[in-house]
C-alpha cells in the first residue's frame, strides 16, 4: 500500500509565531509532518511514502520519505499530482500533514476495518463521545446524524483509479469538508432537510456519494480520535505538545 501526505503551503499561517509551511512547524523540536511520516513507517504494509508540497521548503524532511512531488495552489491538483506517480490498481492512503498525534495503531485499525468491506473510497469518522473522552474541551466540527454525532477524519483510503476519475468532481466537496451545512447543499434538498432534522443515516450518505461520484464509498467508524484531531490553531499546537511530550 502507498501513502501520500499533503503538505502544500498555506497562504496564511494559523500560528502566532510561525509564518512558514504549516507542515514544518516544530513540536518538541520535530517537524509536525515527521510525526505522520513516522506513523506510516511503523506499518509493515506501507512500502512507499510520498509527500506533495513545495520541494524547496520541504528539504528538511526529504531524507525521511521516498518521493516529494512539487505542489500547486490547488488541493485537488495536489491530490492528482500525488496520485499520478502510482498505478491505477493500487490502494492509496492520503493524509493531511497536520495530524501529529496520529499513531500506527490508529491507521492500522482504519485500514483493517476498510479492507473488510468492498469499496473504492473509505473515510474515517469519530464519535463526539470518543473525541471528548480522549481530548476533553477540544473544539471540533460535528455532524449530527441518525447514527450519532461524528467528526470527520484527516486520512482517506482510496483506489488510485478512483482518485484520478473523481477528484475534480469532488473539488467543492473538499472545499466544504469543514462546513457541513454547505456539504448538505451539494447532496441535494432532501439531504438538507434530513441533515437539519438529524435523521440522515451513514448508509444514505454512502449511497448518495456513490450516485454523485460513481464510486463505492464507505464510512469507517474509528475509536481513535487522533485520526480526526488536526492542528490548525495555537491551542491545538499546545495540545499536541502536551500529548507528544
Amino acid at each position: 500500500m502507498k501513502a501520500l501526505i499533503l503538505a502544500g503551503a498555506d497562504k496564511d499561517s494559523p500560528f502566532t509565531n510561525f509564518n512558514s509551511n504549516k507542515a514544518l512547524v516544530k513540536i518538541q523540536d520535530k517537524e509536525m509532518i515527521s510525526y505522520i511520516i513516522d506513523a506510516f513507517k511503523g506499518l509493515e504494509f506501507i512500502d512507499t511514502i510520498a509527500v506533495v508540497g513545495p520541494k524547496e521548503e520541504l528539504s528538511p524532511i526529504k531524507e525521511q520519505v521516498d518521493i516529494i512531488v512539487d505542489s500547486s495552489a490547488s488541493l485537488t491538483d495536489n491530490i492528482l499530482r500525488g496520485a499520478s506517480i502510482f498505478s491505477d490498481d493500487e490502494m492509496l492512503l492520503i493524509s493531511t500533514s497536520d495530524i501529529p498525534m496520529i499513531t500506527p495503531e490508529a491507521i492500522r485499525d482504519f485500514v483493517e476495518k476498510a479492507l473488510s468491506m468492498n469499496a473504492d473510497f473509505y473515510y474515517p469518522i469519530v464519535s463526539k463521545e470518543e473525541n471528548e473522552k480522549k481530548y476533553p474541551g477540544v473544539k471540533r466540527t460535528y455532524v449530527k446524524i441518525k447514527d450519532g454525532v461524528f467528526t470527520g477524519g484527516n486520512i482517506i483510503m482510496v483506489k488510485v483509479a478512483a482518485v484520478k476519475e473523481c477528484v475534480k468532481k469532488a473539488e467543492a466537496f473538499m472545499a466544504y469538508r469543514k462546513k457541513p451545512w454547505k456539504l448538505a447543499g451539494i447532496f441535494g434538498l432532501k439531504f438538507v432537510i434530513k441533515f437539519l432534522l438529524g435523521t440522515l443515516t451513514i448508509r444514505e450518505l454512502e449511497e448518495r456519494v456513490e450516485e454523485l461520484f460513481g464510486i463505492k464509498a464507505r464510512a469507517i467508524i474509528s475509536s481513535y480520535p487522533e485520526i480526526a484531531t488536526d492542528v490548525d490553531k495555537d491551542s491545538d499546537l499546545e495540545l499536541a505538545a502536551r500529548v507528544l511530550s
